[in-house]
């Protein structure tokens, strides 16, 4: 049984709102993002093809379902980060994938302390 241990990452001015931080924890790298001032964190890798993920554009998606009758709605604006690779899209804030239901990336947590950035992995 492995241990969650936190790394501080960097400090609250050092990720713009809308832009995210890569970071390598443990051997792992991360994704921190800064969502409307609030912080998330994501795996830099893809499930399609294991693509950089975090390095793809922060923006949102274009839905339709039976919520919207099958119009077209923008959507999550600014929580949705595309993978470059491939267009795969996951919602940052909860590590969904947008097209399937059924696979979701971990999300690490994020704590913030002072102006510290503090990761837990």
């Amino acid at each position: 049984m492995s241990m969650v241990r936190q790394h501080v990452v960097g400090k609250v001015g050092d990720i713009a709102e809308g832009t995210c931080l890569l970071v390598s924890v443990d051997g792992r790298e991360i994704g921190v993002f800064n969502i409307r001032g609030k912080y998330y964190a994501l795996p830099n890798i893809c499930i399609h093809q294991s693509g950089p993920l975090c390095r793809g554009i922060v923006s949102g998606t274009v839905i339709a379902n039976a919520g919207t009758h099958w119009e077209f709605q923008w959507a999550f604006d600014g929580e949705v980060v595309t993978c470059p690779w491939h267009g795969l899209e996951f919602n940052i804030t909860t590590g969904q994938c947008l097209a399937f239901s059924h696979r979701r990336l971990r999300a690490y947590q994020v704590l913030v302390e002072s102006d510290r950035i503090i990761l837990a992995v």
